[in-house]
C-alpha cells in the first residue's frame, strides 16, 4: 500500500510539473507583437544610420570625396589633435547655459502652473505655452531676427522711449542665448509641470507644520520630490541644443563655429562624410553619457 501512495504521489507531481511548463509556455501574450513594428521602426531608422555613420567614421576620403571604406582611426585623431576641440568645448557650454537658463526660468514657471492656478487657467495657459511649438522652427528665429535687427522692432521702441542710439544684440553671444532659451523653454517646463502636479502637496504641508520656512520646504521637499522632471527637462534641452547649428548660425551671424555647425559642414560644404562621421559618434557618445549619469543618479530621488 505504501508504494502506491508513493506512486500515485510521484505521478501527480510529475502531472504537476507538466501542466506548470504547460501554462509556462501558454503565457505567450499575442499583445507583445504589438512592438514589433516599433521595433523594426527603430532598428530601420536609428539602429542601421548609427551603423552607418560608425562605419563610415573609420574610413577615409578619396580625392574625389567619396568613401573609402576601412578601420583606422584617424578621423579621431584629427578631431582630438586639430583645432576642433574649441567647438566641442563652445557648444558644451552654450548648451549648459541654455539648460541653465531654462531650469531657472522653468521651474517658477512650471511652480505656478501647478500650485497657484485652477485647472481651467491652466489649461489655458498649457495652451499659450504651447502655441510657439505649432510654428515652424525657422519661422521662430525669423521672428527674433525682425525684433532685434538694429532697424527692427526693439529699437523702434527703445527710441520712442528716448534712447537715442539704441544698442543691437543681433549677431551677437547674446541673441544666440536667447533664441535657445526661448526655442527650447517648453521643453523644460511641461515635465517639471508635469512632476509638480502630481506632487503630494501634504508633505508640504507636513514640513511647514514641522516649523520648517517656506524657502527650507521649497528647497528639501519640493525640489528633491520633481527631481524626476528637472533631469526629464535637462535631457529635452540638453540634447538638441549641443548640436543646434541652425540658431548660432542664423541669430549670431555664423561668426563662432559650434559643434552642430562644423559636422553641417563636413557634410554638405567640405563633402567630408568621414570625418564628419567620426565628429557625429563622438557627440553622440557624449550625449550617451550625459544621458547616462542623469539617469543613473536621479533615478530614485528622495526627500532630503
Amino acid at each position: 500500500m505504501a508504494a502506491m501512495i508513493t506512486k500515485n504521489k510521484d505521478r501527480q507531481i510529475s502531472g504537476q510539473t507538466g501542466t506548470d511548463s504547460g501554462s509556462s509556455r501558454a503565457k505567450f501574450n499575442p499583445a507583445t507583437l504589438i512592438l514589433v513594428p516599433a521595433g523594426l521602426w527603430l532598428s530601420i531608422f536609428m539602429l542601421v544610420p548609427l551603423a552607418i555613420i560608425i562605419v563610415f567614421s573609420l574610413g577615409s576620403r578619396d580625392e574625389l570625396g567619396r568613401i573609402v571604406l576601412g578601420f583606422h582611426l584617424d578621423n579621431y585623431a584629427r578631431f582630438f589633435c586639430g583645432p576642433y576641440l574649441s567647438c566641442l568645448w563652445r557648444s558644451l557650454c552654450l548648451a549648459g547655459m541654455t539648460t541653465a537658463s531654462c531650469l531657472i526660468l522653468g521651474f517658477p514657471c512650471a511652480l505656478w502652473l501647478a500650485f497657484f492656478l485652477g485647472k481651467k487657467r491652466q489649461n489655458f495657459f498649457m495652451t499659450l505655452l504651447t502655441v510657439p511649438l505649432w510654428i515652424s522652427f525657422l519661422l521662430r528665429i525669423y521672428a527674433w531676427i525682425i525684433i532685434l535687427r538694429p532697424t527692427g522692432l526693439m529699437s523702434h521702441f527703445l527710441t520712442l522711449l528716448g534712447w537715442r542710439d539704441p544698442p543691437s544684440i543681433l549677431y551677437s553671444p547674446a541673441a544666440v542665448l536667447l533664441g535657445m532659451v526661448y526655442n527650447y523653454l517648453p521643453y523644460m517646463i511641461l515635465p517639471l509641470y508635469s512632476t509638480l502636479e502630481k506632487l503630494d502637496r501634504t508633505l508640504v504641508e507636513a514640513s511647514l507644520d514641522l516649523g520648517a520656512t517656506g524657502w527650507v520646504s521649497f528647497r528639501r521637499v519640493v525640489i528633491p520630490l520633481s527631481m524626476r522632471g528637472i533631469v526629464a527637462g535637462v535631457i529635452m534641452v540638453f540634447v538638441p541644443s549641443l548640436g543646434d547649428y541652425v540658431t548660432p548660425d542664423l541669430m549670431g551671424g555664423a561668426r563662432v563655429m559650434f559643434i552642430g555647425s562644423l559636422i553641417q559642414n563636413q557634410f554638405l560644404c567640405v563633402r567630408d562624410w568621414a570625418f564628419g562621421s567620426a565628429v557625429s559618434t563622438i557627440l553622440l557618445v557624449i550625449v550617451a553619457f550625459g544621458i547616462w549619469i542623469y539617469l543613473r543618479y536621479a533615478e530614485k530621488p528622495s526627500v532630503a
